[in-house]
């Protein structure tokens, strides 16, 4: 007995708790049955050998169309590698004939045939899978070498083994070494299809049949050959091959493979007529019964090549929908057609068929559909009655049980487009009839098709009414068409728009977009391939690489996987830990710089894919259905052998990658490998990871020479060794295997909206793996082309949407592989951006207008969507409604109609009818409008006037718009006698109608004015008469209050030769919009007195002679535009003045600007002129001069500028002859005008002393000379500077500055910086009082300025100096002192004409000893003596320039006078101490040098109050009189210390202390008494002496 691996022994139980009681016996026997045949499963090669014969003569004598059609896909799929194996696997799982199918995929036909019989006993259902379950087909299908490697490799493929499963291949070192097989996986797959059998009987075959296939495989029963029962115990033994025998069927396979592939290619030469196969119906359509005014929908599915066309049929009678616009929608997507018919009625009560056919034949299927009517009221307690009385899909309306909900989207997201990092939201309002609140829907959003679960990157809200997305961080992979489909029940609609991501802002101007749609792919225990795809915009230079980075998950630090960039979009990333997660991303670079990182990918682990899988199935979970049949013996200490198929998957110039598969003998511990490599045709290998093994069965080779072959093997490695090595791979060229795909071709835009185009193009020949496209747009003759997506799109067709209308565009595309970017097509041929021609929608609000007894009157509103182009005409449909049952559709009119009204004749009296209209343009006609409401063909016999029609909205604005209606058809029993407009806010109720006239009104249009912007209204209109006002007409579609942007006005205008007109433009025309002039919003017709041309978006209509008959509201409407519109008003006084500006133009002046005047030039000339608005290049000019033409010449200059319209004379001298009158006249062509000036008596004098004097001036000029005259300004700092400005200066140049006559030195000379020149007096008084002048001269000239300085002038100066003084001061600050507190403020400097005062608490202080004030140097201080209490207060320092006075206060008072009387207590004090403490006055020396024996006498004067105590100090101690010293105090002052013989002995440092209560003073003296140089000798001498009597 096998043993399993212990995660499937956990799971023992649930195989046995399953099993009937009923079936133990059953079971016994079917396991006995299958032993005796199980060998058929492991025959080996020769087995095969003899079976492939059969099987091939099988396959040619047993296959009939009608018994194995789907076989014919199995079979191409064996001759064709397996391409439509999985297409012929469905249709097998469909078949009815299972029998010659079963043994069309078995070894041996005879036994198969057998295997096959046991099997049918078991179920006939389990026949269908038959095949998948015996030997897996896709291992014959594809070839391979042998039957064992073929099971071992279909296992694979289906799972991993496990660590601890073991391969026994054939192995080189072990020549008699048993071979064994792996058996394919046994899934339980066929637990889905239990249940379907109808009898208990059936049910307990069908199990006993599955658990004994189970048991089959789980046990390893009748797998192997070589196992062969030998005792009730059941023991084993393995057959033994020779090396002979292995080589013998080494090479029989080796021929095998060889017959296979000549069989293939016979295969491949055959009439390709073998893969066409006859229509067979994979899902038939089922019958309905549904109740009246209802829709239904059949649905069926359809196989068969080529692919099959399908006919829908009622009652064997063709469907066309054409004949019936509207009852029936056919469809076709994906295989699956579908015929929907709406609103259902007792007619459709038939038969229906789908007739699939192609050129293999023809197939039907038939469903039945029964209406019925529910005429009874609805019992509400059906709405409640529990799940069982009404089913999900079911719905309650007043016509009894709805087959299906309707489900309507409102207020729909449009196209969007964002921008990386944006947060991005798309809702939707979704309306579902009826409103039942048991049921709720179920929203699902999808992008491209994929279904969106919810993420960090996207958030979902359903509110009850409203579906919503956000993006919280859009990325270009979140670039696609988004779906919202809503759910109810077995029904479900959805809505679709496209959402764009642009890249975010790059960090480095140039640097690429970022990638996108990182992937992990192939992730193993120390390695995984991260895959991506190119940005779309590279920032204009090409992309160099990419950079790949990792992440572990739990951290933030970012590694760089690679140092170079690689330009393949596929890396391996090597070198990860075993057991950890993950994440990636990528960056672009060009030569610009690196491009922002790309959204990090999913976390993946770096795991064995065998753990991965089996950490995915956690032990504890429930049985999937899934065993792994495994057999596990000793193996600990052995040597692994060499890994099996070894192959290069992938190759490019940076890197190779290898992928093996484990040894078989490997033992129970991991093994890991070593990878070698050599050049191809040597044997010299390498090991290319030295230092440590891995553990993927995969690697990925760097660090090889670009363009050389090379050859690659891989050993084993364990606890017990290093193994053999593996076959070498081919010689394996370093070179991109991948190649950069060509550009694609056939660029084709065509029209699809007004703001976005459809593009088309033809794939790049023999491309490989494309990713995608891109496409570009760009302006035509721009030159700047912009991405259209940034996320490449599959398919050859792309909507580019963000697109301007009306400007003419090229297209681009490239397509994008793993490799790179392709070169860009040829650009498309231009196409202008405009909305596609589409048949109209259909018209709305069917009402009745006029009825009689044998005809109706109808009118209807236009449709919302004309289509692009002008609605040619309508088409009407009446029926007749008999006790509430519709007839059939009949037709109103043969001929299109274009009045949006019409009388119906030849209707039966007292019938009522049901109508439906339906428009049409250029593209054809339009869907119908749904039947209108049953109206009754009657005589109206009412006074009253019917409804008015036709009601429009045209010329809205933000505050107003205008409304246009037509006269009612039924006019009552009197003529209509005017009309009355209603209006309301759209979403306000019926009782909040409110009149807009009083009065009624005779005309059919109404300008309504006092609109709120932004709110939305609807309007009515009533008719009165004499009897009354009637029934009030069709509300009009809401109309929001706004003036859209671009919106223009029609403008009046006269032409040069007095022509008005009114002119209009629009921007928005589509290629079949008019310009439709109106008068009074009636049609013009008369064109006698307009005349109306059209060119472009520009229309003009011209009167012919404007008069009364021409006054009224003049209008102009675009069609075919979103209700472009406006007018202009031509009353009395507005033709009036148009009519005057006419005339003006007509008879033309030329306009002044200026009229004629006259000025003085620089050098004294005199000139005339004056300017004109506009002159053309035939402007001329006359002078006169007291009426005779004057010309040009030396006394008189003359210029007529016709640019500027300026026109001049110029005099160079006034002389008394030329007083007068002077006259400019001018003409230019047909405009003429004049001007003219008198220049006589005083007025002549005057201009004629201003030119002497100009004259003399500029002579003056010529030299050095003043621009400003000698004045004088007060620096910031208090000081004068007096300055003049010179011109005409140069090196050459001297100034000279005067005071009183007397010439002033100064120091530096003048640079003349600027051209000013100036002289600072600091600290001006009145000293510097008196009249300064400067003079400049040189060899040119001199020029002089004077400044008086005196009286008047000085005063002024003196308060501007104050002035700037007084504002110089600083804030009054607080200053205690011994003799009380002081205020004081510092100026710049200070001068008596600055007049200071003080005041206290708003009185002015006088000043006596005790308060006064004064200035020292900058300083102005106030000084309170002795303070009390009573100065506490506000104190304020006036400084009075002379002028205006200018203030500085402080407050003394609380903590302030607190502190500063403290404060002036403490110096008081202490200049008291200071004053009376003890102190030495002097007298003492500071040293003292005496000879020995003389006498010494010192004396100082000591003072303080209380008189002080004196002591002495010798060296530091106490010191007091004796006989040789004598110390003396006498009078309190005089201080006197004697030695009269003073010694060696009295030498050191004398201090004297004084002291009293406020202090002490000490004072040192240092005495030295030094001995004459005899006696010192002496002295010596005798020491010696009395030393040697001593000794």
């Amino acid at each position: 007995m096998m043993s399993l691996p212990f995660y499937q022994r956990h799971h023992e139980h649930y195989d046995r708790a399953y099993r009937h009681k009923a079936l133990q016996s059953t079971v016994s026997q079917y396991q006995k049955e299958t032993k005796s045949k199980s060998a058929v499963y492991a025959q080996g090669s020769a087995a095969y050998a003899r079976g492939s014969a059969a099987y091939r003569h099988a396959s040619a004598a047993d296959f009939s169309l009608d018994s194995s059609a789907a076989y014919s896909h199995g079979s191409s799929a064996y001759d064709l590698e397996s391409a439509a194996y999985s297409y012929g696997s469905t249709a097998y799982d469909h078949s009815a004939a299972q029998s010659k199918r079963s043994a069309a995929y078995s070894l041996d036909s005879e036994s198969l045939s057998k295997s096959s019989a046991a099997y049918r006993h078991g179920s006939e259902s389990i026949n269908k899978l038959a095949a998948a379950y015996r030997l897996g087909s896709e291992a014959y299908s594809l070839g391979l070498k042998d039957s064992s490697l073929m099971i071992e490799d279909q296992s694979y493929k289906m799972s991993p083994k496990a660590k601890r499963a073991k391969q026994n291949l054939l192995s080189e070192d072990k020549e008699n070494e048993a071979i064994d097989y792996s058996v394919p996986i046994f899934t339980g797959r066929e637990v889905s299809i239990s249940g379907i059998t109808d009898t208990e009987e059936e049910r307990i075959k069908e199990s006993a049949a599955y658990v004994a296939k189970r048991n089959l495989f789980a046990t390893g029963e009748g797998v192997s050959a070589r196992k062969v029962a030998k005792s009730t115990s059941e023991e084993e033994h393995h057959e033994k091959k020779s090396r002979k025998v292995a080589i013998r069927e080494s090479a029989e396979r080796v021929a095998l493979k060889k017959t296979l592939e000549e069989t293939q290619a016979f295969h491949k030469k055959l009439n390709q007529d073998k893969l066409l196969h006859a229509p067979e119906f994979i899902i038939e359509p089922r019958s309905h019964t549904i109740w009246e005014k209802q829709n239904v929908k059949f649905h069926c599915s359809v196989a068969g090549w080529p692919a099959p066309h399908v006919t829908w049929y009622k009652n064997n009678v063709p469907i066309n929908v054409q004949t019936h616009p509207g009852k029936y929608i056919i469809a076709s997507r994906y295989g699956l057609h579908s015929l929907e018919i709406s609103t259902c009625d007792f007619d459709d009560t038939a038969q229906y068929r789908a007739s699939a056919m192609n050129v293999k034949g023809e197939i039907s299927a038939y469903a039945s559909l029964v209406v019925k009517r529910y005429k009874g009221e609805i019992d509400a307690s059906l709405l409640y009655a529990g799940t069982v009385s009404m089913p999900l899909g079911l719905g309650v309306t007043p016509h009894g049980y709805a087959s299906r909900f309707e489900i309507s989207f409102v207020d729909k997201f449009d196209v969007a487009f964002g921008r990386e990092g944006e947060t991005m939201s798309l809702g939707c309002t979704v309306v579902i009839s009826p409103d039942i609140k048991r049921f709720k829907p179920d929203i699902e959003w999808y992008r491209n098709g994929i279904l969106i679960t919810p993420s960090k990157w996207v958030q979902m809200h359903w509110s009850g009414e409203r579906a919503s997305l956000t993006l919280t961080h859009a990325n270009k992979e979140d670039e696609g068409l988004y779906t919202l489909r809503v759910v109810m029940g077995d029904y479900y609609e959805e809505y679709s728009s496209y959402v764009f991501v642009r890249d975010a802002d790059a960090e480095i101007p140039g640097a690429p977009g970022a990638p996108l749609d990182v992937q992990c792919l192939d992730a193993n225990k120390d390695y995984v391939i991260v895959s991506w795809k190119q940005p779309a915009v590279d920032g204009g230079n090409p992309i160099l690489g990419y950079f790949i980075d990792r992440c572990e998950v739990g951290t933030s630090h970012w590694t760089q996987c690679n140092e170079t960039p690689v330009k393949f979009a596929r890396f391996p990333v090597t070198g990860l830990i075993e057991g950890r997660s993950y994440i990636f991303r990528v960056r672009a670079v060009n030569k610009a710089g690196i491009s922002l990182p790309s959204r990090v990918s999913e976390p993946v682990a770096a795991l064995d894919p065998a753990d991965r899988a089996r950490l995915r199935s956690h032990p504890s979970a429930p049985w999937t259905g899934q065993i792994i049949v495994t057999e596990e013996e000793p193996a600990e200490g052995v040597v692994p052998g060499p890994p099996t198929d070894l192959q290069v998957i992938e190759a490019t110039k940076n890197y190779v990658v290898l992928s093996w598969k484990p040894p078989g003998q490997r033992g129970h511990e991991g093994i890991m490998y070593f990878v070698e490599k050599c050049v191809a045709g040597t044997e010299d290998w390498q090991r290319v990871n030295t230092e440590i093994p891995v553990k993927s069965p995969r690697f990925a080779v760097f660090d090889l020479a670009e363009g050389k072959s090379y050859c690659f093997r891989v050993r084993c490695c364990n606890s017990a060794g290093i193994g053999e090595p593996s076959e070498a791979t081919e010689a394996t060229v370093v070179d991109d295997k991948l190649d950069i795909p060509k550009a694609p071709g056939r660029i084709m835009p065509t029209r699809n909206t007004d703001t976005s185009v459809v593009v088309t193009w033809t794939e790049p020949p023999d491309a490989k793996e494309l990713v995608g496209y891109y496409i570009e747009s760009s302006v035509v003759g721009s030159g700047r082309w912009e991405p259209c997506n940034n996320n490449p799109v599959k398919g050859t067709r792309f909507i580019c949407h963000g697109l301007i209308n009306g400007e003419k565009y090229i297209f681009r595309v490239r397509a994008v592989n793993a490799a790179g970017l392709s070169e860009f097509s040829q650009d498309s041929e231009p196409i202008e951006v405009q909305a596609a021609i589409a048949a109209p929608s259909p018209p709305y609000d069917i009402m009745v207008l006029e009825s009689v007894r044998d005809s109706m009157v109808l009118g209807w509103k236009q449709p919302k969507v004309t289509g692009g182009t002008e609605i040619t005409g309508y088409y009407v449909n009446y029926r007749e409604v008999v006790n509430g049952v519709p007839g059939k559709w009949m037709e109103a009119n043969i001929k299109a109609i274009t009045e949006r009204a019409y009388r119906i004749q030849n209707l039966k009296e007292n019938m009522v009818y049901q109508f439906q209209v339906a428009a049409a343009n250029l593209a054809g006609v339009g869907t119908p409008s749904l039947p209108s409401q049953p109206f009754k063909c009657e005589e109206w016999t009412i006074a009253v006037p019917g409804p008015p029609h036709d009601v429009a909205c045209t010329e809205v604005r933000k505050d107003s718009l205008v409304l246009l209606w037509k006269e009612p058809v039924y006019t009552g029993r009197s003529p209509i006698a005017g009309y009355y407009v209603d209006m309301k806010e759209t979403k306000a109720k019926e009782e909040h109608w409110r009149s807009v006239n009083e009065k009624p009104l005779q005309k059919k249009f109404l300008k309504i004015g006092g609109l709120k912007e932004g709110v939305s209204y609807v309007f009515r209109v009533r008719a009165t008469n004499q009897a009354g006002v009637g029934k009030p007409s069709d509300v009009t579609d809401p109309v929001i209050a706004e003036t859209r942007p671009g919106t223009k006005e029609v403008v009046v205008d006269v032409d040069d030769n007095g022509v008005i007109s009114l002119n209009f433009e629009c921007d928005q025309m589509s290629p079949n919009s008019k310009f439709v002039w109106s008068k009074n919003y009636e049609p013009i017709e008369d064109d006698s007195r307009l005349n109306i041309d059209t060119k472009g978006g520009k229309s003009k209509a011209t009167f012919k002679d404007l008069g009364e008959d021409d006054l009224g509201i003049y209008s102009c409407v675009v069609t075919d535009t979103d209700g472009v519109s406006a007018s202009h008003t031509i009353d009395e006084e507005e033709m009036k003045r148009l009519l005057a500006l006419s005339h003006e133009r007509k008879f033309p002046t030329v306009p002044l600007a200026s009229e004629l005047a006259v000025e003085i030039l620089e050098k004294g000339q005199v000139r005339f002129w004056l300017q004109a608005e506009k002159l053309s290049g035939n402007a001329k000019a006359n002078f006169v001069f007291n009426d005779k033409e004057i010309f040009n010449g030396e006394k008189y200059k003359m210029k007529v500028d016709q640019k500027t319209g300026l026109v001049e004379m110029i005099m160079d001298k006034l002389e008394d002859k030329d007083e007068g009158t002077y006259t400019f006249q001018l003409q230019d062509g047909k405009a003429t005008n004049q001007s003219s000036l008198v220049l006589i008596g005083d007025v002549f004098k005057k201009l004629q002393d201003e030119a002497d004097f100009q004259r003399k001036e500029w002579h003056r000029k010529q030299g050095p000379h003043f621009v400003d005259k000698l004045g004088w300004e007060v620096t910031d700092d208090c000081n004068v500077m007096l300055k003049c400005k010179v011109a005409n200066i140069k090196k050459e140049t001297h100034i000279v500055w005067y005071k009183d006559d007397r010439e002033i030195m100064v120091d530096e000379e003048h640079d003349f910086k600027d051209g000013v020149c100036t002289l600072l007096i600091s600290e001006f008084s009145k000293k510097d009082a008196g009249t300064y002048e400067v003079i400049l001269k040189d060899d040119r000239g001199k020029d002089s300025s004077e400044l008086k300085l005196t009286d008047t002038a000085f005063a002024d100066l003196m308060n501007e100096v104050c002035r700037r003084i007084a504002l110089s001061a600083t804030d009054l600050k607080i200053q205690s002192t011994a003799e009380g507190i002081r205020l004081y403020s510092y100026v710049t400097y200070y001068v008596e004409d600055l007049r200071v005062g003080w005041v206290h608490n708003d009185t002015q202080i006088r000043f006596t000893d005790r308060v006064k004030t004064g200035v020292t140097g900058e300083q102005i201080w106030l000084q309170i003596n002795e303070p009390t209490p009573q100065d506490k207060g506000k104190y304020t320092m006036e400084l009075f320039d002379g002028k205006t006075g200018h203030k500085k206060t402080i407050d003394l008072s609380g903590q302030a006078f607190d502190e500063a009387f403290a404060e002036f207590q403490r110096l008081k004090q202490a200049a008291i101490a200071e004053k009376n403490r003890a102190r030495v006055l002097g007298g003492l020396p500071d040293v003292v040098t005496i000879q020995e024996g003389k006498a010494l006498n010192l004396s100082c004067t000591v003072w303080g109050d209380p008189t002080p105590e004196v002591s002495w100090l010798k060296n530091e101690k106490s010191f007091v009189s004796d006989a040789n010293c004598i110390l003396k105090f006498e009078s309190g002052k005089n201080v006197s210390f004697t030695i009269s013989t003073v010694s060696t002995l009295d030498s050191g440092k004398y201090s004297i202390v004084v002291k009293n209560k406020y202090g002490t003073e000490t004072s040192d003296v240092t005495v030295s008494v030094f001995i004459p140089e005899e006696e010192r000798q002496s002295e010596q001498e005798k020491k010696k002496e009395d030393k040697k009597t001593k000794a």
